[in-house]
């Protein structure tokens, strides 16, 4: 009875401790990592930076076209000083100046993004104070309404309302291609640490295999079955699949901490990824991608903003030759009094207009080669966005069509892998009755574990060809929508 109590006690025991390590065993798909990447990497947290700066810029181009609302002033102004006075008869006597002058204001500015002009308001008061004769008064505009008009000049303004909004809308777009940019680097370093997690199991595969194999031919070695030279050839074997296991550790360890630190994962958990066993079924339509690449790329947008950007500058040219005028005019309320609230009763009438121009006379052709090299980028800005657009174009075709083969490839090797195993274990089984030779059995062997390393590696190209493509086009064709949705 004891002994039947004591052996059920240690079979609970061993239950209990062999599901709490696979509890703590740290498994990971190939989505579970993107998602992680994308949450919480320092890639992550660079996009999102760069989204934000990218918004608060976007915030400084729309507030140029709303009304200003500032304060401005002068408090104190304080002279004590000598100054020199002209006189009548043209002599000059020094007289001590004792004051203080000094202004508020008030504005209110409104640009005007069609003419590139600007409209204010604004109310003005200010004091001045004579201390060597004690006395004091109040001036100042209590309103006035005006503009200032650049004419035949370059409008800044009209060209940042066209440019600007594709300039913004560029980066969100932007923003998405980083995301997917994310989910390549994911796979390349998923893949990587997977090539390395399959080949230290395939080294200790072997190590136990070649173990196996040796201590048996060591037997038939003995009974004088087998030469001596293929003894040493199989414990070389021995010796060399222990170095594989060191190595494959090795470069499991590097390709791990390459992927946490990637991830901004800090823990010492190792990271045992699962092998992806589904590859995604979908028909690719190759003039659907390229449509939807034109509609969702960065770079549609680019081109667009690249052609205006070049115009603009041939518009700067051209406004910095010529006449140039600068109209300006305000009608308002002007008046002075002893005390501040009595310049806002019964105040004068006060109208400015000002009218100034700059024509240049000899400049011996510096505008006219401003305007001729403003013309010249802009004609290579043309011919390199239309270049551009075709291998934009070339690039999405090309990537359709290698996904598919891709497709194909994984299919392929991974038969190759099933086969290179069968046959591997049939070479070991007839090596170890004696119907093949040790030179059969090592390429049996050579193959199996080739075969396993192309499964992984198409699988690999599978995956970054396939968000590659993501990339390129902004569009999921597993779920038929645009990612900038």
């Amino acid at each position: 009875m004891n002994r039947k109590y004591i052996f059920n006690t240690v079979m609970i025991l061993s239950s209990i401790f062999w599901s709490f390590d696979l509890y703590s065993q740290q498994t990971y798909t190939l989505q579970e990592v993107i998602q992680i990447a994308k949450t919480q990497s320092p890639a992550y947290k660079r996009a999102e930076t760069i989204k934000e700066n990218r918004y608060w810029q976007y915030r400084v181009y729309k507030s140029n076209f709303v009304p200003q609302l500032s304060l401005s002033g002068t408090l104190p102004n304080f002279n004590r000083s000598v100054t020199p006075v002209t006189q009548e008869d043209g002599s000059t006597q020094y007289r001590s100046v004792f004051n203080s002058n000094s202004d508020v204001s008030l504005n209110l500015e409104q640009q005007i993004g069609l003419t590139g002009g600007t409209v204010f308001l604004n109310s003005t008061v200010n004091r001045f104070d004579d201390f060597e004769r004690n006395d004091f008064r109040y001036g100042g505009d209590p309103l006035s309404i005006g503009f200032i008009q650049p004419l035949f000049r370059f409008n800044e303004l009209k060209w940042d309302r066209e440019i600007e909004p594709l300039r913004y809308e560029e980066s969100k777009r932007e923003f998405v291609e980083e995301f997917e940019q994310i989910s390549k680097d994911v796979s390349t370093r998923f893949f990587n640490l997977l090539s390395a997690q399959v080949s230290l199991e395939i080294a200790q595969k072997n190590l136990g295999n070649n173990d196996t194999i040796y201590k048996i031919a060591q037997g038939r070695y003995e009974l004088g079955k087998i030469p001596e030279n293929e003894l040493l050839q199989l414990e070389l074997s021995l010796m060399n699949s222990r170095q594989a296991v060191a190595q494959a550790s090795l470069d499991l360890e590097t390709t791990q901490l390459a992927l946490k630190a990637f991830l901004g994962l800090k823990n010492d958990d190792e990271l045992n990824l699962i092998v992806p066993q589904k590859i995604p079924e979908f028909q690719i339509d190759p003039d659907l991608a390229l449509q939807e690449a034109l509609n969702n790329r960065q770079e549609a947008v680019g081109f667009k903003r690249r052609l205006l950007e070049a115009n603009k500058e041939v518009d700067r040219a051209q406004g910095e030759t010529g006449l140039n005028m600068n109209l300006f005019g305000s009608f308002g309320l002007t008046n002075q009094a002893e005390q501040l609230p009595a310049i806002y009763q019964t105040p004068e009438n006060q109208q400015r207009v000002q009218l100034g121009f700059t024509i240049p006379i000899v400049d011996w052709g510096r505008q006219k080669s401003r305007v001729r090299t403003a013309e010249a980028n802009y004609q290579l800005v043309q011919y390199t966005v239309e270049q551009e657009k075709v291998n934009f174009e070339q690039e999405v075709y090309t990537q359709v069509k290698t996904l598919e083969m891709l497709r194909d490839q994984v299919a392929i090797t991974e038969k190759a892998d099933d086969i290179s195993q069968r046959r591997y274990n049939i070479a070991k089984n007839r090596y170890l009755i004696g119907k093949i030779s040790i030179t059969d059995l090592s390429i049996a062997l050579t193959e199996k574990d080739q075969a396993k390393r192309d499964y992984i590696n198409s699988l690999g190209n599978f995956w970054q060809a396939y968000y590659n493509l993501r990339q390129l086009t902004l569009y999921d064709f597993r779920e038929n929508k645009r990612l900038i949705e």
